[in-house]
């Protein structure tokens, strides 16, 4: 066998290599950092935070890219993170990611992201498939359990009404949801507050494998509004957990910390102001690159005010100064004596990020090798990556350069970029469902870089579109709503466009103070925006379904029926209100709209499957497999349907067909965790316990800490004769949710059995004092008692 050469370096290595190679200077900066792994976490001389402030260009990035590298030579765990990722949980999946892609995955923190991310994108759909999506009626106080939700069948369930069913799985915790629900609904509701102490014991737990934990926040200046509160509640003792004490964490932006929230931390944090390069670094600089005549450095050192950034600019062609009048993006393009080259950059500032393909589309007429010049060019960064971009303190003056010199010919630049954008978009669409596009990051990317586009060419010609936009991403998901009010901001203020600004202001204060909360930045939609009707009907659904939510349900209703008086064809209007109307009981005033929903859109597969899953939830089981039967046909490809018709058919004994429909359905949503734990229900009544407890670890697996997953293992366990076992795993559930009143019920069968009478009516009494409708519990005790 031949000897292995050695490994061969990758493009992004040389790339980052040559950029290692080209800093210079900031030797104290880097000095400080490098001391503070020298200085045990328990001596007062210690660092655990640091600050990096400075104005736009003065080498922040570049400096903490360089700190980043001295925290991995000393044995470091590093996540660099900047203003990309918008909203605290995009912050802990960046994270979660590097440092699983250094050996050290978070794996508690990304089953509960996955669990959260799936709860946004089902949160706008609010699947009728026997329990509320967690995003969607799971949070609402005003509860959203009903009849078949929860675990109250097995061998429980014998032919009970189902209104007793729903008594005795709790009475008004089937009204208001259990403690249980109520835990996963706060992590759609208050995802903060779920995440981040998972992600400080996370935090510990790799701590104890690694020498540091070293955590870098770039574009502070930007992020601070969504981060400041949250990291100092993390510096915080006691609040979510122990931080590691090796844990470092470096912020850098272009403004001080606030000193309200940050004036605890003193002794904890290093604040390190950077100045423009100092004329001996700027020298050396210049020298690296073989700038040597003095009266070119002369020339240099006064154009470029110390900006690194500028310094590495002007370097390129330092003999060119010979006009004065010369503006600042002639300086940076001094070096290409070529027009059309000189042309093509100008071009390429305009989009938000770079790739081979859109080069060709911004500068069409340039000759081959553009895209390898431009990466070579001192002010684009992330070279080679698909993402490159221009440094702003370069981009902003050849942005306004080519928005006053040639109106016609920066709005013909963006219609194409705008183009190329839109067909990466409709490529993307491709096997996505129009109701999830925004929650598809390809999608969603190609979606937003075609709007700037469009805004930018036109502002106000383009915004009506780019608002309805909005309407649309509010309902599929939250989080992508702050990137699509940020595009508009930003194609405000490289158009220059004061309208755009103040909406793109105003939406992003609105869906940042609001959190996952998107009823602050309808409402500017519908106080503000030039909508039709029809836009305006859809907004009021989208925003109903926040309501819903968040527990409002009258404010649901509301926004409905204002909806429905203004579209009275607005299928989606009757839909949502009925949702809401069947979660309160009203189930005749949910069917009565169900009507007008079909009526209104026949071929809608959604309105029939929620008349289905309304039937299943009022005990007309055969109504409801006919009509779920219906719903199939006409979307073979929904699951949800499939689960109800499956618990429908196991309520209706017949327990074959039910397994084979929850095994389809889970063919088509693997991570149907609904179906999963109520096929182990079925799976347990077929005597496949092994099929069961694996279908309740899969349950677990995907949406850990449920109490119904946990009572359901008890029942395969009861069902089984494993009754220590079984009064394990309802104890288990009942630390999850203290008021879980169907597995005390369960429980006090598991201790009659294991000839624990008084264990047994102590669970009934408290079940009773829990639910005094529970008439199961009270016939249990009525009979030990008797």
């Amino acid at each position: 066998m031949s000897p292995t050469g050695p490994r061969r370096l990758s493009l992004q290595e040389i790339v980052d290599g040559h950029r290692r190679a080209a800093f210079v200077g900031r030797e104290g900066e880097l000095a400080l950092f490098r001391a503070n792994f020298e200085v045990p976490p328990e001596d007062a001389r210690h660092r655990f935070v640091f600050h990096v402030r400075g104005n736009a260009g003065v080498g922040k990035t570049s400096l903490v890219r360089e700190w980043e590298r001295a925290a991995r030579e000393s044995g470091a765990l590093t996540a660099w993170v900047d203003d990309a990722a918008e909203s605290i949980p995009e912050v802990l999946a960046s994270v979660a990611a590097q440092f699983a892609g250094q050996g050290h995955p978070l794996k508690a923190l990304d089953r509960l992201l996955t669990t959260y991310r799936r709860q946004l994108h089902e949160a706008a759909a609010v699947p009728a498939d026997g329990e509320p999506s967690p995003g969607a009626l799971a949070a609402s106080q005003a509860g959203l359990l009903v009849a078949g939700t929860i675990p109250v069948l097995g061998a429980l369930a014998g032919g009970l009404d189902p209104a007793t069913v729903a008594r005795g799985a709790g009475g008004l915790r089937a009204v208001f949801g259990g403690r249980a629900r109520q835990e996963e609904a706060r992590l759609s509701a208050e995802p903060v507050q779920v995440l981040t102490p998972v992600f400080v014991a996370e935090l510990e737990r790799v701590a104890d494998t690694v020498p540091w934990v070293t955590l870098f926040l770039d574009t502070y200046e930007r992020t601070a509004p969504v981060l400041d509160g949250w990291l100092t509640d993390l510096l915080t003792p006691h609040r979510h957990g122990n931080l590691p004490a090796n844990l470092v964490l470096t912020l850098a932006g272009q403004r001080r910390l606030d000193p309200v929230r940050w004036s605890g931390y003193g002794r904890l944090l290093a604040d390190v102001p950077l100045a423009p390069f100092t004329e001996r670094e700027s020298r050396q600089l210049l020298t690296g690159r073989g700038v040597l005549d003095e009266t070119a450095v002369r020339e240099v050192l006064r154009l470029s005010g110390g900006l690194p950034v500028l310094v590495s600019t002007l370097a390129t062609n330092p003999g060119a100064f010979e006009d004065a009048n010369a503006t600042a993006v002639e300086r940076f393009l001094a070096a290409e004596d070529d027009p059309g080259r000189r042309a093509a950059a100008l071009a390429c500032a305009l989009p938000r990020r770079l790739d081979e393909d859109l080069v060709a589309v911004a500068a069409p007429d340039a000759g081959p090798g553009l895209y390898d010049w431009l990466n070579e060019l001192p002010f684009v960064a992330g070279r080679y990556t698909g993402r490159a971009r221009y440094h702003d303190v370069v981009r902003a003056p050849m942005l306004r350069l080519g928005r006053t010199a040639s109106p016609r010919r920066w709005a013909d630049a963006h219609e194409r970029l705008a183009g190329a954008f839109a067909d990466r978009r409709d490529r993307a669409a491709e096997g996505v469902a129009p109701d999830r596009l925004w929650t598809e990051e390809p999608w969603r990317e190609a979606a937003l870089d075609a709007l700037y586009h469009r805004l930018c060419a036109h502002p106000r010609s383009a915004l009506p579109d780019a608002l309805r936009a909005g309407i649309d991403v509010c309902g599929q998901d939250p989080v992508a709503a702050r990137h699509w009010a940020r595009t508009l901001a930003e194609a405000g203020e490289d158009a220059d466009s004061a309208v755009l600004r103040d909406w793109g202001r105003d939406l992003l204060t609105a869906l940042t103070n609001h959190g996952p909360r998107v009823a602050a930045a309808l409402g500017l939609l519908l106080t503000r925006a030039e909508l039709a009707d029809t836009d305006r009907a859809d907004a009021l659904v989208v925003r109903a379904w926040d309501h819903y939510r968040a527990g409002e349900a009258e404010a649901a209703l509301s926004d409905h029926g204002r909806a429905v008086a203004m579209d009275p064809r607005n299928a989606r209007a009757f839909q949502g209100r009925a949702v809401v109307l069947r979660a309160l009981g009203r189930y005749g005033e949910a069917l009565a709209d169900l009507d007008r929903a079909e009526e209104v859109a026949p071929d809608w597969s959604w309105a029939v499957r929620e008349r289905g899953e309304t039937y299943r939830r009022m005990g007309r089981l055969e109504e409801a497999l006919a009509v779920l039967d219906r719903a199939h046909a006409m979307d073979p490809a929904d699951a949800v349907p499939l689960g109800s018709r499956g618990l429908v058919r196991h309520r209706l004994g017949r327990h074959e067909e039910a397994l084979d429909d929850f095994d389809r359905a889970i063919a088509l949503r693997p991570e149907y965790r609904w179906a999963l734990v109520r096929r182990a229900r079925v799976r347990s009544v077929l005597g496949d316990p092994v099929g069961a407890l694996a279908d309740l670890d899969r349950a677990e697996e995907l949406v850990p800490g449920r109490a119904g997953t946990a009572g359901e293992r008890g029942e395969v366990y009861r069902a089984t004769g494993r009754h220590e076992e079984a009064v394990a795993e309802y104890g288990r559930a009942l630390a999850l949710d203290p008021d879980y009143a169907w597995a005390l019920g369960s429980r006090a069968l598991a201790y009659e059995q294991l000839g624990r009478v008084p264990d047994a009516l102590a669970d009934l009494d408290r079940a009773l004092e829990i639910d005094p409708q529970y008439a199961w519990a009270r016939e249990q005790r009525n009979r030990l008692t008797g």
